[in-house]
């Protein structure tokens, strides 16, 4: 049982770890950090795995030359892009299904028809915005394959312009900005920071949403 409760422990707080995985890993820990975002962005059931602290503090390593900064860019976008996509087709195969099964499950043909329109509609800022935010951006492509987002047209070009904005923001945030003492030693603060600022623009969104809808 403690073995499992260190393994949860160092999963969730991987960020911390790094320099022994890198000494103890060497060039496999690109593999390493690709699966952790892959499975970040592509399968509901992980939502929990690190994310934007854990790029930050990547990008921090490779400026100090314990990473290649070339080489972690090329697999953590490869892995957050595949990882979005792999999750919209889960969630288009699960669609299909609940269709087949409406009435019997909570998720119906109407709650399908309505959340393929609101993607329809809102969707390209929607999957954007959504990599910014931890969790949210664990089912944002779920759920766009489930309402059957228009995929080549709408999912897939905006679905790369957000990896790569949260990609490059963060590791190169940490690439030029981590390895500031300050910086380093409020790191927590600064990574709730970050986050606090990427929900913004979603939290105005939703209020300017609000304002428009006519009062009873």
């Amino acid at each position: 049982m403690e073995l499992i409760n260190n393994f949860i422990e160092f999963v969730l707080h991987l960020d911390k770890h790094l320099n022994s995985v890198i000494e103890v890993w060497g060039i496999w820990s690109y593999l390493i950090f690709f699966a952790i975002i892959f499975c970040e962005t592509g399968l509901v059931v992980t939502p929990f795995l690190p994310g934007d602290s854990l790029l930050f503090a990547l990008g921090a390593l490779a400026a100090s030359g314990s990473l290649n900064i070339g080489w972690l860019f090329a697999a953590l976008l490869t892995a957050a892009i595949l990882g979005d996509n792999t999750n919209y087709a889960i969630g288009r195969y699960f669609g299909s299904i609940i269709l087949k099964h409406q009435g019997k499950w909570f998720l119906k043909k109407e709650h399908i028809d309505k959340t393929h329109r609101f993607y329809e509609k809102y969707g390209t800022k929607t999957i954007i915005l959504a990599r910014f935010v931890p969790i949210v951006r664990t089912f944002s492509p779920f759920v766009a394959g489930v309402g059957e987002m228009t995929y080549l047209r709408r999912f897939l070009p905006y679905d790369i312009m957000g990896g790569l904005l949260w990609i490059s923001i963060f590791v190169f945030g940490g690439f030029f900005f981590g390895n500031i003492p300050v910086i380093k030693k409020n790191f927590t603060l600064v990574i709730f920071a970050i986050i606090i600022i990427s929900i913004m623009p979603a939290v105005i969104e939703v209020i300017r949403e609000k304002r428009r809808k006519p009062t009873n």
